[in-house]
């Protein structure tokens, strides 16, 4: 059976909260009245969302993913009042459980950016955790403290390697990251094609800078034989998002093209942003 992504959001919430009934259940503590679609709530954007009193019941009784999406709620203060001290609190709970998604949210508060005192001994030990389990964001964010030398001795193949693998999930940042570290030789060998890869990968998911750097590798012919059409199409999709200094880059490359080669391109650049709504919203 397929299901498309409206289908799923809808999905992931009813078997969450079917496992809460579960442990609820187990626990012998009585459970909401009413049935699943009552213990739902659709936000503006249709997403549905698990009844916080239940969330609270289940993770107080220690469900490693009610304490999580607890801890997420108050993180954001989406439907309790945004508190930084208790989102720290039940990410703890879930992040000592092994929940790999806890550890990685907990870490990204001690890098001192969410709310915690900057610890990042502690950044390190939590993201390295949910890492190790293979949390892609938690490896883009271990190689990010590798590559500064925060909280670790600053590593650039160590730095690679933890990247790599969040890469080979699909991680745009870390797709990106992959492709100047061989663009620029830190941390691998320098590796015009290999960088030319990744930060394909990158721009194709909408990544501006990505998307901006590929146009400028087609224009020197870096890993690919030079092309200046192929160059002002990357640059003119990732330009809309960058400076001023950027965007004069990219209109000196279009000012090679003929005004109908242009135009050209610019109508492929739409049609693009409008076959990927997602990226582009």
């Amino acid at each position: 059976m397929r299901f498309s992504g409206c289908s799923l959001r809808w999905l992931l919430p009813v078997l969450l909260i079917l496992s809460l009934a579960a442990h609820l259940s187990a626990q012998n503590t009585k459970q909401p009245s009413g049935n699943a679609a009552e213990l739902l709530r659709q936000d503006e954007s249709g997403d549905a969302q698990v009844a916080p009193g239940w969330l609270r019941k289940a993770a107080e009784q220690g469900n490693a993913d009610a304490q999580y999406l607890l801890g997420r709620m108050y993180f954001t203060g989406h439907e309790v009042a945004k508190n930084d001290a208790e989102a720290a609190r039940w990410l703890r709970k879930a992040a000592e459980q092994g929940n790999a998604d806890a550890q990685y949210n907990l870490g990204l508060m001690y890098s001192g950016r969410h709310g915690l005192a900057k610890d990042d001994a502690e950044a390190v030990r939590w993201l390295s955790k949910a890492a190790e389990q293979g949390n892609a964001d938690a490896q883009y964010s271990l190689g990010k403290m590798y590559r500064r030398g925060q909280g670790v001795p600053k590593d650039d193949a160590v730095a690679v390697r933890w990247v790599r693998k969040a890469a080979e999930q699909g991680n745009t940042e870390a797709e990106y990251f992959l492709g100047l570290a061989y663009n620029l030789g830190e941390g691998v060998p320098k590796d015009a094609v290999e960088a030319m890869r990744w930060l394909d990968k990158s721009a194709e998911q909408g990544h501006a800078e990505a998307q901006f750097v590929l146009g400028m590798m087609y224009e020197d012919g870096e890993g690919v034989p030079k092309d200046d059409a192929e160059a002002y199409f990357w640059m003119n999709l990732g330009a809309s998002t960058l400076d001023e200094k950027d965007r004069a880059a990219r209109d000196e490359v279009g000012e090679k093209l003929t005004p109908a080669k242009r135009l050209e391109i610019q109508e492929r650049c739409r049609k693009w942003v409008k076959a990927h709504p997602a990226i582009n919203d």
